[in-house]
């Protein structure tokens, strides 16, 4: 099994390191188009495979596409952050043309490789890479919804005391503050968390889990990237592995949820042919309404892209 993540930056760099580690696939490329940081950084992967045990090799080139040749799953995380002065629609078109160049190279030297987008804004870059790659949507999907429900489980076991790994959770719809966290659906161990925690205390939490990515960029000046990368590296491993694990993960809808060609996170299941199953949940009718207008946050950020290409 190859691997290829485009973008050595911290988020691009740390799945490839949870790819090697874990020893997800056989080769894992990283690529960037800054001289010698991909391969530095892959360098120091594989120098660190006789420490943690692992067989993985790692390999790093700059803007050099015909290494990825033959990669089964290719995970992009390419584009800028915001900076001072830029708008959302600066963003918006510079990110777009720098992922719609990156799927294309993929494209041309992995045709039959699944695409796993991490660059922001992450609902509107899946949407450009699913046009650009010109492939059925199960093979084209974006990382959000499993960054997002770890965030919210790392909360409620903070605030609960007790293991992240026996809680369960679903989020939905788009990236960021207009995300729909569902409690219905959350379990402890199997127990409704509103059994266990204080409705107040359970708002605060989701709040916390809908601006997490701007508590950390506060906190160091800069994005996250343990997280997100570990969360790309796990969406990896269900596809690679055939794991067929049900993961919150954006994706075009069909119809699904009453919501068509908009690009939205949704629990699918997922597998060796990228997402296998679109699952929909019997939504109640307050959560249906937050669903829509996450649905009509996301329209407007792909409409932004639709007037700029």
């Amino acid at each position: 099994m190859k691997v290829t993540v485009v973008g050595a930056g911290n988020v691009g760099a740390t799945c490839a390191d949870v790819l090697a580690y874990r020893e997800i696939a056989n080769e894992v490329i990283l690529v960037d188009i800054k001289e010698g940081v991909a391969e530095g950084k892959a360098l120091d992967i594989w120098q660190k495979a006789p420490i943690n045990m692992y067989d993985t090799r790692a390999k790093g080139v700059t803007n050099d596409y015909s290494q990825t040749e033959g990669s089964d799953v290719v995970v992009i995380t390419s584009g800028l952050p915001r900076k001072p002065g830029m708008t959302r629609d600066d963003l918006i078109e510079t990110n777009a043309g720098i992922v719609k160049t990156v799927t294309e190279q993929v494209i041309k030297y992995s045709p039959d490789a699944i695409i796993v987008i991490v660059s922001n804004p992450l609902d509107v870059m899946t949407y450009q890479a699913h046009l650009s790659a010109n492939k059925s949507r199960n093979k084209v999907m974006g990382m959000a919804g499993i960054l997002d429900t770890a965030r919210y489980r790392a909360f409620l076991a903070e605030e609960l005391n007790v293991s992240p790994k026996d809680i369960q959770a679903v989020l939905m719809g788009g990236h960021g503050d207009t995300m729909v966290p569902l409690p219905r659906y959350t379990t402890v161990g199997g127990i409704p968390v509103t059994e266990l925690i204080e409705k107040d205390k359970l708002d605060a939490i989701i709040e916390r889990t809908k601006f997490g990515g701007g508590e950390l960029v506060k906190l160091m000046g800069t994005s996250a990237w343990y997280a997100p990368g570990s969360a790309a590296a796990q969406m990896v491993e269900a596809i690679v592995r055939d794991q067929r694990r049900v993961f919150p993960v954006c994706i075009k809808l069909e119809g699904e949820y009453g919501i068509d060609d908009c690009y939205l996170g949704v629990p699918v299941v997922l597998g060796k042919n990228g997402v296998e199953k679109v699952i929909e949940l019997d939504l109640n009718e307050e959560e249906k309404a937050l669903l829509e207008s996450s649905r009509q946050h996301v329209k407007e950020v792909m409409a932004v892209l639709d007037r700029l290409s």
